[in-house]
């Protein structure tokens, strides 16, 4: 193996999925996702497959990706992690139709009353979210 070898396939890959820098935009992180879940599957069966690293790598850059663009709220309630995601998605009180009236969806933001298991679980599928944040 020499440097000229490797640094071919490098670029190959860079160029392809711009391994080389973090993930500049919307299109190129579509892109990674799109890539890593084509190769999940295979890496997924057999844990030496040769192409596991390339999704780690591809994973820590999704991840700084995030970070970096859609943070998570680090708050710890409820309330302040509904709000985070109203705010994120420019929603109204009224435009939560999951939890009931805007009145209760006042009380819940207040911290006056608390999600029921079945609001938890429409709010956490229609924001793609883990039921526990809203919990």
């Amino acid at each position: 193996m020499n440097v000229r070898d490797v640094a071919g396939h490098w670029v190959a890959l860079h160029e392809a999925l711009g391994l080389g820098a973090p993930i500049a935009d919307e299109a190129a992180y579509a892109q990674v996702l799109a890539f890593i879940d084509q190769v999940f599957d295979q890496v997924a069966a057999d844990p030496a497959h040769p192409l596991g690293g390339l999704v780690e790598l591809l994973a820590d850059r999704v991840r700084e990706y995030e970070d970096r663009v859609h943070p998570w709220p680090d708050t710890s309630t409820p309330a302040s992690v509904l709000a985070s995601l109203m705010e994120e998605h420019g929603l109204k009180q009224s435009d939560l139709p999951e939890i009931g009236a805007q009145s209760v969806v006042s009380a819940v933001l207040a911290g006056k009353r608390a999600l029921n298991l079945r609001q938890v679980k429409a709010l956490a599928q229609r924001f793609s979210v883990p039921m526990e944040m809203l919990a």
